[in-house]
């Protein structure tokens, strides 16, 4: 008990002679405080923009499904000497066997069908939009995460039976029913088919990724009708794209294969087919997150190493004029581990308190950007601990070498240094 009062009380006169030599060359080590601190706070701020760009970019990749898996006829070769077969190489037949069990690795499908080379006229009365006709099952909107603000979905017998029932977007309700209070019930006119509104589907953004032209179409000007109406309004059979989710994210490969193997034995291998899958362009995704995120960090360390080397600059100073000091101490009995460590205190407490500065510079920092652009980047409690960790190892590793100097010196030439 008593070794460990006395250990405790050589701690305090550490840091007290540590805080008073850093307060007689303050110009100095306000320097290196803030150094430190504007590293820290650099790497706070990438790192916080980082995880609010993901968390964005997933946010929006949400909006496809996670575990959604496409798959349509291929880009076959077109040879000259052969006749190419017409059709999309998938009807409702397919859709019936894929129904079957057959699949372990797919929860839930939905047929896809477009108004390929036809623009519909959608107006009700002398309102027009021109939002996108397609043809869906009653999954789809399951598998696509989209919610219904009014209404609601489809029911099995919409598509069994052909009705001409539709679930419109915020978009086009704005252009065919802008101030009318009971839109569900209304009725839209594409072409000459009436269909009847049945739900209207909540508003669903992809601005971020539609700010690097990635997006597709306006989301919000989708007109979803039961794909059997569509393909009796369109006198076609054909389904343009099976839309799956897989069981789990990572069996979308699993489900791809399965599908095209139900195809390919359905058309006895007439036709090739290809895919798309989220795990695909999620993985892209998070290859170029990850790069642009190590490059900033790489970048914001500089920072650091800046600070870093402002902190051996004031140590190495201080050693240089407290030579005489360290001889006298030497002279009566202070060991090389007691210099050592009195040195060490001294680098600590400046990278402490400018780790401390950093993490309230970054926050702020956060705080602003998250304010001014509206995406979430205030920073994780991980991203602090680590700092505030990367701060003081950087106070170790630069206040090291001067203070080993320091512990190094001989007595008699200490004493003897002017």
């Amino acid at each position: 008990m008593i070794i460990r009062r006395k250990q405790m009380l050589n701690l305090l006169d550490n840091i007290v002679q540590a805080v008073l030599s850093l307060r007689d060359n303050r110009f100095r080590t306000i320097l290196s405080i803030l150094g430190i601190a504007v590293g820290i706070a650099a790497v706070m701020a990438i790192g916080s923009v980082s995880k609010g760009g993901h968390f964005m970019v997933f946010k929006e990749l949400e909006t496809f499904g996670l575990s959604s898996v496409w798959v349509m006829r291929g880009n076959e070769d077109v040879n000259p000497n052969r006749v190419t077969r017409k059709g999309s190489g998938i009807d409702v037949a397919d859709i019936a066997a894929l129904n079957s069990d057959c699949c372990s690795a797919i929860r839930r499908i939905t047929p896809i069908v477009y108004s390929y080379g036809i623009n519909p006229l959608i107006h009700v009365g002398n309102r027009y939009s021109n939002g996108r006709v397609t043809g869906v099952g009653y999954d789809y909107l399951t598998i696509n995460n989209d919610t219904l603000s009014e209404g609601l979905g489809f029911k099995p017998s919409d598509i069994l039976r052909s009705r001409n029932v539709a679930i419109i977007g915020k978009a086009v309700v704005e252009d065919l029913f802008s101030g009318v209070s009971e839109i569900i019930g209304q009725e839209i006119r594409v072409n000459d088919r009436k269909y009847t509104v049945v739900g209207i589907l909540d508003v669903k953004s992809r601005d971020f990724l539609k700010s690097i032209g990635s997006a597709g179409d306006d989301l919000n000007k989708r007109i979803l009708v039961p794909y059997t109406a569509l393909q009796l309004q369109l006198g076609k059979s054909d389904i343009d794209v099976i839309q799956a989710e897989a069981v789990e994210f990572d069996q979308a490969a699993t489900a791809t294969a399965q599908i095209m193997t139900v195809l390919e034995h359905q058309h006895n291998r007439k036709f090739t087919y290809r895919a798309q899958t989220m795990s695909q362009y999620i993985a892209t995704a998070n290859g170029i997150l990850q790069g642009v995120s190590l490059i900033g960090v790489l970048a914001a360390s500089i920072s650091l190493l800046v600070g870093g080397m402002g902190i051996m600059n004031i140590i190495s100073t201080s050693v240089m004029e407290r030579t005489r000091e360290i001889g006298l101490r030497k002279a009566v009995g202070a060991t090389r581990r007691h210099i050592l460590f009195q040195f060490l205190m001294e680098s600590i407490i400046l990278s402490g308190i400018g780790g401390v500065l950093g993490l309230f510079l970054g926050v702020l920092i956060s705080s602003i950007l998250a304010w001014i652009t509206g995406f979430p980047l205030i920073p994780s409690a991980l991203t602090i601990v680590i700092s505030l960790v990367v701060s003081v190892g950087i106070g170790l590793l630069s206040g090291y070498y001067p203070a080993k100097r320091a512990a190094n010196l001989r007595p008699v030439i200490a004493l003897r240094y002017e």
